[in-house]
């Protein structure tokens, strides 16, 4: 079996041990790896099978015809992701032959796809004659029309990613309507980007990045297919002849450039517009079919590019909230102070997920008395409202701690009645901390923990433990509750590491894998000058999976210094 990689060998050894013929896909229905069986049930290698669409390549009616998506029962509990059976398709075998099969198809998790379903199949009765089929014709029943519309709609708005979302169409709409698809974007400051040139090469979409990249301006004057539609203005068929005649403008040029780069004969453009803007254009070539556009396809691709601009401009507008999110919490997060025989470092990593902006922040600043404090929070929620809320509770903390000398759990007690009576927040977690020198010499922390994970100190031995004490709930659930306090020194060459949830929480994982994790690398990992230690830590010690924003804050006590 091929498709896993060598460090997959458990997953493929898994799928070779099954009776029956087997196949895997991911999210997209592409098909990853299949076992030995499933290759000479349907009479192909694995190497013509990884990579391809299953369903276009497979699946198949009593007839021998392409089954619409939309009424593929297989293909539909993929999307769905739950498990079904049956024993009414045909899967065309690499000889053109029809094999009936029954079939079972389940959602699992092999831990290399985050989406994968696995397809079991075997026979239903012996293959059937080879399929004749007329060549492709590109034209569609209004049946498959509607399917493609509702498909359309389906894949383009599940994702606020652009980019997804765009190849997404792409594999909509190539090889079934044409050979070609071509996406020019216009962004907020009006440049035009050919964000892709996509073909269709046997059964596999490839990009011609050659022809990709910044495009020249789009001008206002010129009647050509393209920039009409970059205008927003009307959608055109065109063809090599358009570009023939004399170009009337940088845009024109690279058209006539793509159409002898490619051998397109036949292509549609039509203008994605958006609510307020031009947002780019899609075009469909056809080079390899034979059939020349029509209005009637016009018309289709038109209804697709009306789909496709609403998934885009939300993506865009979503994308546009995160940055103002981002850049607000990265602005509020402060500059790390000097304080003699300390060193500090902080990190702030943004959530993989375009879908993530949270409220993790951390702060630290000299107090009136001399004391260095030390804050790490997390505000509940993952949008602009957290990243506000997170602004409004750093700011007060300040304020109380600057302004009273109390201890930590004091100052908590009264921004936790804030909470409620001044910021908009609904909860939030933090660990506030004093670091003092006293009149022997010792650094000493005192900290209180208002429900966030406990600080972890590691010694310059590797020693590293959990400061689980001065625990108490987190913020806007009791306000008005005594909050405790708790105490521990800290030695000459050790570290304090604050730090989010984000860096030990995984789905699926319990609390104390993550914590175990953690303690774990940061013990073996003391040797190194803090901002390796920094470094590695958020890599070694944060989930692959993890889907939130993380925020950490490392303190390092100076071998025979006092704080």
């Amino acid at each position: 079996m091929v498709g896993l990689g060598g460090a997959q060998e458990t997953v493929a050894r898994a799928l070779d041990a099954l009776g029956a013929g087997a196949y895997l896909a991911d999210e997209q229905g592409c098909i990853v790896a299949v076992n030995a069986r499933g290759e000479e049930l349907l009479a192909r290698p694995a190497a013509s099978l990884v990579g391809r669409d299953a369903h276009d390549l497979l699946h198949r009616n009593s007839c021998g015809e392409p089954v619409p998506r939309a009424q593929c029962r297989i293909r539909n509990a993929m999307l769905v992701g739950r498990t079904e059976q049956g024993a009414d398709e045909w899967f065309e075998r690499g000889d053109g032959t029809l094999l009936p099969v029954a079939w079972l198809a389940t959602p699992c998790d092999f831990g290399i796809r985050p989406s994968a379903t696995l397809v079991l199949f075997h026979s239903a009765g012996p293959a059937g004659r080879p399929v004749q089929r007329t060549p492709a014709s590109g034209r569609l029943s209004e049946l498959e029309r509607l399917a493609l519309l509702a498909e359309t709609t389906t894949l383009l708005t599940s994702t606020l990613d652009i980019d997804e979302a765009l190849r997404r169409l792409i594999g909509l709409v190539v090889p079934r309507l044409a050979d070609w698809a071509v996406i020019d974007l216009i962004d907020e400051q009006n440049d035009v980007w050919r964000f892709a040139v996509a073909h269709a090469e046997g059964g596999t979409v490839r990009f011609r990045e050659d022809l990709q990249g910044p495009m020249p301006p789009v001008p206002q004057e010129s009647s050509m297919p393209l920039a009409r539609a970059l205008r927003g203005v009307a959608s055109s068929l065109a063809g090599p002849k358009n570009y023939q005649r004399p170009p009337d403008s940088g845009i024109a040029v690279e058209q006539r450039r793509l159409f002898e780069a490619t051998g397109i004969r036949s292509a549609v453009v039509v203008p994605l517009r958006g609510l307020h803007d031009v947002l780019g254009a899609l075009t469909l070539g056809r080079a390899d079919q034979p059939e020349q556009f029509t209005a009637t396809d016009t018309a289709l691709l038109e209804d697709i590019a009306r789909r496709a601009s609403l998934a885009l401009e939300n993506a865009r507008l979503y994308q546009r909230q995160r940055k103002v999110a981002e850049t607000m919490q990265r602005h509020l997060l402060p500059k790390l102070p000097r304080a003699p025989g300390l060193g500090m470092t902080a990190r702030y990593l943004p959530a993989p997920d375009a879908s993530q902006v949270g409220g993790d922040w951390y702060d630290a600043f000299i107090l009136t008395d001399g004391a260095t404090a030390l804050v790490i929070g997390d505000v509940v929620g993952h949008d602009l409202d957290a990243a506000a809320g997170m602004a409004q509770l750093r700011s007060m903390l300040r304020a109380y701690a600057l302004s009273q000398t109390e201890p930590p759990s004091k100052i908590v007690e009264w921004l936790d009645q804030a909470t409620l009576d001044i910021a908009e927040v609904s909860m939030a977690t933090l660990v506030f901390a004093r670091m003092t020198v006293t009149d022997t010499g010792r650094c000493e922390l005192s900290w209180t923990n208002a429900g966030h994970p406990p600080p972890l100190l590691v010694t310059h031995e590797g020693v590293a433990r959990y400061l689980t004490g001065g625990h108490g709930v987190l913020l806007g659930v009791a306000a008005g509750q005594v909050r405790p306090d708790a105490t521990t020194e800290l030695p000459p060459g050790s570290t304090l590491l604050l730090y989010t949830d984000g860096l030990i929480e995984s789905p699926g994982h319990a609390l104390d894998e993550g914590l175990s994790r953690l303690r774990r690398h940061a013990a073996s990992l003391a040797h190194r000058p803090l901002e390796s230690f920094m470094d590695q830590v958020l890599a070694r010690a944060r989930p692959p999976d993890n889907e939130d924003d993380v925020a950490l804050l490392a303190v390092r006590r100076a071998p025979g210094s006092s704080c």
